[in-house]
């Protein structure tokens, strides 16, 4: 009694020539621009308000997306908490000449409820119809407990590197510094990019990010990186219409055919601007491997911290 039955929403998109990079393929920024909409979608259709990204676990992408193939984005609440839901997210990517559909991403995030004013929204379950159902329901609490913990542990590994100071010296004589690596890009939040609430959407920032992580990785391979994952991404606070939204992007590491993207976003309103006072809302670390015209992967510099 008083449950609701699971809220799935599906999408799809054509990739078109302006949806693609320069190799033809599926831009990841737009990918993620819809696959938070289809999402969202699902959870204000559960609990009847507006709501706001809050994070995504790690998105993994398996498969590449081409012009002229059909992105469909599966998205249903699996689980709903006190006023926080989960909802998983499957992309598919079908070609229409021969039928066959893949798996691009499997992706689990989580929305919080926005009523208007300041009153709170205590969410009903879902209902429970199927097997499936009933095992992401499951899965949805430990998730939740492991990315709790996930971000303890890393506060404590922060905050024990900053006690002890940085000792990391690189030996070897062809390092590149990953001060040459650092990408910093501002964009004004404009209504487009907002919900009706004046919100800015979670996607839409994940794009923005995508765009600088990319330029700061492609000064190491000295091709076009291609998204592998993005992990840890995480809002701590919102911004609104009329931001301005820094975007600081600079290499962590490399992994032979990997590297890894650390990038900070920090938003200003016209006062916090004139006063440089930002607000640290987001953060996330993007991996990226990269190919040659043959479509081997490219091997990555050892960068110097």
């Amino acid at each position: 009694a008083g449950q609701r039955s699971p809220m799935a929403v599906c999408m799809c998109q054509a990739v078109l020539p302006a949806h693609a990079g320069p190799r033809g393929q599926l831009g990841a920024g737009p990918l993620l621009r819809w696959m938070d909409a289809a999402a969202c979608l699902a959870a204000e259709k559960h609990v009847g308000v507006s709501c706001v990204t809050a994070s995504m676990d790690d998105i993994q992408f398996e498969e590449a997306a081409r012009v002229g193939q059909i992105i469909s984005i599966r998205t249903k609440v699996n689980r709903a908490f006190k006023t926080s839901m989960e909802v998983g997210i499957k992309v598919t990517v079908q070609d229409v000449l021969t039928n066959s559909e893949k798996i691009v991403s499997v992706a689990y995030a989580t929305y919080v409820a926005k009523p208007v004013g300041a009153g709170e929204v205590e969410l009903k379950p879902v209902q429970l119809l199927s097997a499936e159902d009933h095992l992401e329901h499951s899965l949805a609490i430990e998730r939740r407990r492991i990315r709790l913990g996930y971000v303890q542990v890393f506060q404590k590994l922060m905050q024990k590197s900053n006690e002890e100071g940085d000792c990391y010296t690189c030996e070897e004589k062809d390092a590149v510094s990953t001060e040459h690596t650092h990408v910093q890009s501002t964009e004004l939040v404009l209504p487009p990019h907002a919900n009706h609430h004046g919100n800015t959407f979670g996607g839409q920032i994940m794009a923005w990010m995508q765009t600088v992580a990319s330029i700061s990785a492609s000064r190491l391979c000295r091709s076009h990186p291609i998204l592998k994952s993005v992990n840890m991404f995480k809002f701590w606070g919102p911004s609104f219409v009329g931001d301005r939204l820094v975007f600081n992007a600079i290499v962590n590491n490399t992994f032979h055919n990997s590297v890894e993207v650390g990038v900070r976003v920090e938003a200003y309103n016209c006062e916090e601007w004139i006063r440089d006072q930002p607000r640290h809302i987001n953060s996330a670390f993007l991996t990226f491997s990269a190919v040659n015209d043959k479509g081997e992967l490219l091997t990555f510099p050892r960068v110097k911290p």
